[in-house]
């Protein structure tokens, strides 16, 4: 059921938190899959509800700095340089957990994945629940992700509770995932905070070392094949009957805006492959470019 992001709305998303249910969120990056991170068995319900294997970690959400803290064993000095330029936003700290973090949302790692999101709807939820909130895509495991509450419902809408209706992601990509337990800190997943920001040197690397979320090789993959080509010339010569092209290297901001939808759309078409023609820039192109990398990467 999908429901809007007013005070109603909102206030009936807490509860589903609260009673241990499942909540379709809205985030600035793409939307969740929101469970009560203090309640193992809800979520253990979202690994089961998306496929997703028990030892891909998830993201927690929080509302505050202060309660980022109190989640992550690091140096608050280190945590609140960072968290004082980005957050609220789209930038996910990947450091030691606190040893009362559920090692169930940790997909059994003493690390933990932790950000506060700048969405004024789910920040409320936050506020109001005043508990972590464990929230990966909205999606099945490994497909693409959701940037709006009528994807969150194809994907998964008769599995969860609730969808809060919070209009189109703004940025439509996931957050960048810095891990400080590295000394320096280094980026495991490019988003939309590019490492200029965070002073830290570009890095291509297609991290496949899953110990963050959203770093398997093979992820946000549309059940078509997609395949990649240099330009928009090879694309045209590469296509064959039944075979579409995105071109995604115009301006990276609303190409990592409409990416995932362009992908569901050509999704709805049963034959043929999809062809991308992906950027070479870094910042932000790096982030589509790494999403491309892993939706053709061959399953297994």
């Amino acid at each position: 059921m999908i429901v809007d992001s007013d005070a109603a709305g909102i206030a009936r998303c807490v509860a589903v938190l609260r009673n241990g249910g499942l909540v379709g969120l809205p985030t600035e990056t793409v939307y969740g899959l929101g469970a009560d991170a203090t309640n193992d068995d809800a979520v253990r319900r979202i690994f089961v509800v998306k496929g997703r294997p028990a030892t891909h970690p998830l993201i927690l959400h929080v509302a505050t700095i202060e309660a980022a803290l109190a989640l992550l064993d690091e140096s608050p000095d280190m945590v609140l340089g960072y968290a004082r330029r980005f957050w609220p936003g789209p930038l996910t700290l990947l450091g030691h957990a606190h040893s009362g973090v559920s090692r169930v949302a940790t997909g059994g790692r003493d690390t933990v994945a932790v950000r506060v999101p700048a969405h004024v709807s789910t920040l409320r939820v936050l506020e109001d629940l005043d508990r972590p909130v464990a929230a990966p895509s909205a999606n099945r495991f490994g497909r693409l992700s959701p940037t709006s509450a009528a994807h969150v419902d194809a994907d998964l809408g008769s599995d969860i509770d609730l969808i809060l209706d919070g209009g189109p992601c703004e940025h439509g990509l996931e957050s960048t995932i810095l891990d400080v337990t590295a000394d320096p800190p280094r980026i495991v997943r490019p988003g939309p905070i590019p490492p200029s920001q965070l002073a830290l040197p570009g890095d291509d690397r297609f991290d496949t070392s899953g110990t963050a979320p959203g770093t398997l090789r093979s992820h946000y993959a549309p059940r078509r094949p997609l395949v990649l080509a240099p330009d928009l010339a090879t694309a045209r010569a590469m296509a064959g009957a039944g075979d579409d092209i995105v071109d995604c290297t115009g301006d990276p901001a609303v190409v990592a805006r409409h990416l995932y939808a362009w992908l569901r759309e050509l999704d709805t078409t049963p034959t043929g492959r999809i062809i991308a023609v992906a950027p070479t820039g870094s910042g932000l192109e790096w982030a589509v470019r790494d999403r491309l990398l892993r939706a053709a990467a061959p399953v297994g």
